[in-house]
Formats: C-alpha cells, structure tokens, sequence
C-alpha cells in the first residue's frame, strides 16, 4: 500500500512584524490556509520569530531566514525544493518582505509578481515615473541627495512639497514643506539621512485607498476606504472608513483608474492596496503596494463583505480552485470604521473609560497599548500609534462617527517629561574635541539606534546575495553633547543579528562607561586605553560578541580621543596612516574590468573556471576570493588555471584546511591568507600557521585593538596581512584604514555599496579633528581614477 502524499504546503515569508495589527494579519493568512488544507511554513528573521510566539504556534513549522535579502530567500526555499520540499505557493504579508515573496515564487516557477514589478513600486520614485509614463496623472518628484538638490527642486516647481524617504512604511519621516526654511527639519526628521530622499509637489485633496485581489491575474476591486490624517507637517493616518462615501460615478471612476494602473505596472498576484488622492483635476495616484491595507482593513472588508476571506480567496486562486468572486462586485451594503488614539505626548498617569470601549456590541476590535506610567510619543509615524478602535454600523456615516465617540470618550491625563534624548552637535573639522574639558560631570549616556538600510546595489559572494543591511550607531551623550561615537552595520547573513548586537552594545556600553570612568580618574595618566582594553577583554571573556565590542570600543575610544585631543591612532602609538590604495572588489556576476587596477574577485560559483580563463593575460595584480567555496575536486580542476593566473593574493580558498600546504606548494608565489572564521588570536595563529596569511577584520576580532595585537604578532611571524571590512558605512571603514599602514594590502571598500560616496581607487584619512578620522576624497578623481560598482 502506497504512503499518502505529503500535504501541499504554504510558504509564509516575512511572517507577521511585532506590532499586534501584523501578528493578528499573519495569523489570520496562516488560519486560512490550514482550513483548505494546506501545510505552512514561516520564515521571519530570527528576532522576530522569537517576538511573534502567536504567528509560529499557528503555524506547522518556521525558519529564521530574513527576507531583506530576497536572494538569500529565494536560494533557500530552491534548497528546500530540490530535496523534496517543495511548496504549493508562496505568500508574504508584510510590506518589506514583498520582493523576497516575488524572488522566490519567480525561483520555484510558482504563482506570483514578476520581480522587477515589486521593486519598481516598492522605489517611490520609480513607482512614479511607470504611472505617469503609462498616462497617469502624478506629481512631480525628484531624488535628492542633499539640501541643495532639494532647494534647487523647490525653487523649479510650485509648492507645496512633501519631503519622504524614497522606500519606507508608516509614514516615517514624511514632512509637508511649504518653502525652504521649513527644509532643515523636514531633513533632519528621516529615517536615513544619509540615504536618497525624494521631495515631491504636495497634492491637494481626499485621500483615498482602494483595496482588492487578483483572480486569474486579474485586479478585482473589493472597496474604496476614505482615510483621514492628522494636520500637516505630518501625514498619519487617524482614521479609515470603509466603504468610502462617495458617488457611484465616482466610485466607478476610481476603480477603473486603479485597474489600469495595476496592469500597467505588469502586477498579477495577491492582494493590493493603492492609494490615491480626488483632485479638482481629477485622479492622481499614489503609493502601490501588493500586500493588503494597514490600519485592521484587514478586519473590516470581511465585515462589509461578509463570508470573504482574502487570504483564502489568494490561494484559491493559486492553487487552481474555483473563486466566486465577480469582475465586478456591488458597492457593500454595511460598513466599518477605524480609529486611532492620540493622546497628547507625555508620561500617561491615568486612563479612564477604556473598559466601556472594548465591551462595545458594535467593536470588533480593540486595543490600547499604553497605560499609567507609560510615555506617549509625538505622533509623527505609523510607529507611534498607542491603540486602535474598529467598529461596524450600518453606513460608512454612522461608522465613522460611532469610531470618533468611542475613542474620544477614553480620556487621558498626562504629565510633562523632562527631555532625555540630548541634541547631538556635529563638531566641525579641526574644532577642538567636545568633551576636551575633563570637569564635565556625570557619566555619559548610552544611545543606541538601529535601522535597516538598503545596499545601493546587490552584493553577491559564493553562498549568499547581500541585499539589506542593519544600519547601528551608538553614541555617548554627556552635557547634551555628543562625546564618543560608534557606527557599524549587521549583516544576518554572516551571523550578525541587528537587534541583538543593539543590546549587547547598549549593556556593555553602560557597564563600560561607569567602570572606564571610575578607572580613568584612578589612573596616573599613562595609558588613558587601559582601562576600556580591560572591560572589553573581560566581555569577551564573558561571551558579548565581536560586532557589539566593536562598536562600544570605537565609542569610547572617540571619547578618548576627543578628550586628549589627538586622532585614535595617534592615541594608540600607531603610524599616521598614509593614503588608503583599494582593492576594486568585483562581486560574483559582475562584469571585470579589466583596465590595470587591482582587482579582487568574488569566485565560489559554477562559472569560475570561465571567470579565470578570462583573466588571463590581464596585467593587474589578482586577489581571488572564493569565501571557501571549493572542496577538493574544485581545486584539482581549477589548479592549472590558477598555476597560470599566479594571482598576487588567493583568500579562503577551500573549506577543508587540510588542502592548503598542497595549494601553497602548486602556488609559491601566491600569498594565501584566511579570512572566514578568523576571529581571535589563537585563528589568527592557526591562519599564519596553515596558510601563512590573514585578513583581519575589525567586526569579526572585537574592535581596532584585538586586530592590532593579531596583525602585530603576523609581522612579527611573516606572514602575508590583508585589511578587509564587511559592508560597513564610512565611519567604520576610517576606523579600520587607521591599521592599513601595517598591511599589505588594504580591502577597504565596504562602504561603497552602504553609502552615496563615489568609489575611487584610494582615499585619505582626514585627522585634523580629534577622534575617529574622516575618510578624505579628493575634489575632483584624476582622470581614470572614479570607477563604478
């Protein structure tokens, strides 16, 4: 007797986000899959797995994997397939983990959005320039990198403006501007200052959103939602009433308008919300997205359409099974309303009439999230909403106003909060360090702020795509100035978890800045480092992880810095680091140039024994790095090749260690240096040992002072010394160029695929400010130097 098929199986990417609204969204999607039968399984990032317990006990099995880096995902689920375990379809619910839905679907041959559609509308911008190309009315817009691009937009176009990150949620960091004196905070209010922005022509009008799912590929309108916003300079969302109460013309008009727009824009699967604005000019649209709307409409369509379930009507769908879903549905005949709460800012002391809310007959969904000793926020974002009412009513007039009563009859009283977030002041070059003055008194406080960041373009080694990284800064704040400051970026795919870097970071931080204190006023003076070395040694020793001690060291020693008034390296007796000579790093897939520049090439994939035929005869000096991508069989096969290549530098080639005295006898004249898993003194020993070489990287040893110790003991020994980074932004890339003095060679480029900053091939370190040097470029590149990533 044959065995019963595995049942069919759903793919949950991205899971459901901390906040309850997305739980709740995700629960429900992974409920309606069990009922038709189907298997589920969540991935998520591993923090968030852990914070979403309702998500993963609802569903037959989850996997940490993040679907920031759509790449990664898409391999993993085609691993999964090619042993077996195949899903029926894939599925996502969550707004950033749309492009790794669409990745993956696209791998497995499955149903779903063609990729570039997803990452055309999840980029504002280009989002804009598709719609208003296929004739649809838009604003103007512009990316701008600076103040003075943004100004230069002001004064081309007629305001109003809006100033948005150019791909974000929530409203973060969204700001009207009617002129350019309102520029300066607009900037300083988004989420990435360093990133793009956009700054666009402010719409006047209703604001609108039309909600619906695809059948057979195509958009069937389910409702149009009227929302309601706080007053401008910020745009959060209030309110939703669904349906909107607007004329049938209008409402005809409406969802002709987004029908289109959707084919245009090439979408064809799932569920959409887009939104738009009435004009006195007509329709203009706005955001996109392929995910259902926020704000519970997730629980109020299926109560105006009763017996729908939107999830399930996806997977239908999907799965080929009959859809009783009309081209064309009748307006609802019932309606809901949601409402958010806005207390005023401040340390809530009492809440009353919250019970009378949610016992209500009419709510079907309630929940406050703040109560006495609690702090309210500004309401700036999405983020900072505290709680929620949503109600059912018989019109969308009625609904609304039974929302507005409900919330309004909670009633909340408040107290004053001293300010405990100081204002940071950017000292400028060559002034003298902020906390120069030992008599400033108290310890310093602890800031830490994390943030996921996009690459500027793809990074692709031999196991993994790099796609997103977690942007993290700690900052040590004495008398309302900034005193010392760390910055480093976590990338999970190398084992490095944001979040819990974050609070590692932040305890060792506090810790340190009591015990180096109380330390530095014991000490005579003559080795002001001694005491952090001390504290960072014993956290090592303790099990606080390499990235978190570096970016407490790189704090702390700013503040020493700043405080004997010199740069970190002169603090630490090393070399004034002269001008920084890169590695051109070409990521696998990437077309090599071939132009004499050194160049160090990303190998470990089924086309390197193309990739090296190609590089013969090629006058610059090659550094291979196949992040231990071959086993035996590779090397056998690619020797000759290599014998002919004699590269300069070959890294981590394999990944048995028992082969490397073979490829040091086949190659004499090659330095081969370890990288991967090389984090403390007894690698780096191992390393010089077996293979006579190492690249050192500050985020894997702890910070500048294990590494130093690692790179002084490989002089002393001989060996061949290599300066890598991960992708790191600016800061900690000058931070680790300070040691590139004592290297051979200097991988130091990692921030050009963090940052804006135009990759040439060598910079300078500008130390005329005491601390943490700045990277140094030159005005204008000579001519052949500015190269493209």
């Amino acid at each position: 007797m044959s065995a019963a098929p595995p049942p069919r199986e759903l793919l949950l990417i991205g899971g459901g986000g901390e906040m309850t609204l997305s739980v709740d969204v995700a629960v429900q999607a992974v409920e309606q899959a069990r009922a038709r039968g189907l298997r589920t399984h969540v991935t998520n990032r591993a923090d968030t797995l852990a914070a979403t317990p309702d998500v993963t006990a609802a569903a037959d099995a989850a996997t940490a994997v993040d679907f920031a880096r759509p790449g990664d995902t898409a391999d993993w689920a085609a691993g999964r397939a090619a042993e077996g375990e195949r899903p029926a379809l894939v599925f996502g619910v969550r707004e950033m983990a749309q492009e790794a839905v669409a990745a993956t679907a696209d791998a497995l041959g499955l149903p779903g959005n063609p990729p570039a559609a997803v990452r055309r509308i999840r980029t504002k911008d280009a989002c804009r320039a598709a719609l208003a190309a296929a004739g649809f009315r838009q604003p103007a817009v512009r990316v701008c990198r600076d103040a003075a691009e943004a100004r230069a937009f002001l004064a081309a176009t007629a305001g109003p403006w809006v100033v948005k990150p150019r791909d974000g949620a929530d409203s973060a960091g969204v700001r009207k501007v009617t002129g350019p004196d309102d520029l300066p905070a607009a900037l300083a209010g988004l989420p990435d200052r360093e990133a793009p922005f956009l700054v666009e022509e402010f719409v006047e009008g209703g604001e609108f959103s039309v909600e619906g799912v695809f059948v057979g590929g195509s958009p069937r309108v389910l409702a149009v939602t009227a929302k309601e916003k706080l007053p401008p300079p910020y745009f959060v969302e209030i309110g939703h009433v669904l349906p909107a109460d607007i004329s049938e013309e209008t409402r005809r008009s409406v969802e002709e308008t987004v029908t289109a727009a959707l084919t245009a824009l090439e979408l064809r699967f799932g569920l959409f919300h887009v939104e738009l604005w009435l004009t006195a000019e007509g329709i203009v649209l706005g955001e996109v997205h392929v995910r259902i709307g926020g704000g519970w409409i997730h629980r109020m369509l299926p109560h105006v359409r009763p017996g729908l379930e939107l999830y399930g009507t996806v997977y239908d769908d999907a799965l080929g099974l009959p859809v009783d879903l009309p081209a064309t549905l009748p307006a609802p005949e019932r309606a809901a309303a949601a409402r958010y709460f806005a207390p005023p800012e401040g340390r809530v002391t009492a809440v009353t009439g919250w019970d009378a809310v949610r016992t209500h007959p009419a709510v079907l969904h309630a929940e406050l999230r703040v109560g006495p000793g609690d702090v309210v926020p500004g309401f700036r974002s999405g983020g900072d909403r505290v709680g929620a009412v949503v109600v059912g009513a018989a019109t969308p007039a009625e609904a609304r106003e039974l929302a507005r009563e409900l919330v309004a009859s909670v009633r909340f009283t408040v107290e004053p909060v001293e300010p405990v977030e100081p204002v940071e002041t950017v000292e400028p070059v060559g002034a003298v360090g902020v906390d120069a003055a030992p008599g400033v008194p108290g310890r310093p406080e602890v800031c830490v702020d994390l943030e996921p960041r996009p690459l500027t373009s793809s990074f692709r080694i031999s196991h993994m795509t790099i796609e997103t990284v977690d942007h993290l800064r700690l900052r040590l704040v004495q008398a309302g100035r900034t005193v010392g400051e760390g910055e480093i970026t976590a990338d999970s795919g190398y084992g490095q978890d944001g979040p819990a870097i974050a609070a590692e970071a932040e305890e060792l931080a506090r810790t340190l800045a009591a015990t180096c204190d109380d330390a530095h006023r014991r000490a005579d003076g003559s080795d002001p480092v001694a005491p952090l070395r001390a504290g960072l040694e014993k956290a090592a020793a303790d099990g606080v992880g390499a990235p978190a001690r570096m970016l407490v060291e790189m704090a702390f020693l700013d503040r020493a810095a700043r405080r004997a008034g010199v740069p970190v390296w002169r603090l630490l007796g090393l070399p004034e680091p002269g001008r920084v000579r890169l590695l051109h790093t070409v990521p696998i897939g990437e077309d090599i140039p071939l132009d004499g520049r050194p160049l160090k090439i990303k190998l470990g994939g089924a086309d390197d024994e193309r990739i090296l035929r190609s590089l013969l005869g090629v006058p610059a000096p090659l550094i291979l790095d196949a992040n231990r991508g071959w086993d035996r069989q590779d090397w056998e096969r690619l020797r000759p090749l290599l014998a002919e290549l004699a590269p300069a530098v070959l890294e981590d080639p394999v990944r048995d260690p028992a082969l490397l005295p073979a490829i040091r006898a086949a190659l004499p004249g090659t330095a081969v240096v370890l990288d991967e898993g090389i984090a403390t003194a007894d690698d780096a020993s191992f390393a010089v040992g077996t293979a006579g070489g190492l690249n050192v990287k500050l985020m894997r040893f702890g910070g500048i002072l294990p590494a130093l110790d690692a790179l002084t003991d490989a002089t002393e020994r001989g060996a061949a010394r290599m300066l890598g980074c991960f992708l790191e932004p600016p800061r900690a890339i000058a931070y680790a160029a300070q040691l590139a003095g004592l290297c051979d060679w200097s991988d130091l480029d990692g921030h050009f695929w963090v940052s804006d900053d135009r990759p040439v091939p060598s910079y300078g370190l500008d130390s005329s400010a005491p601390g943490i040097p700045r990277i140094a470029y030159t005005p204008e590149p000579a001519r052949g130097e500015a190269l493209a990533i």
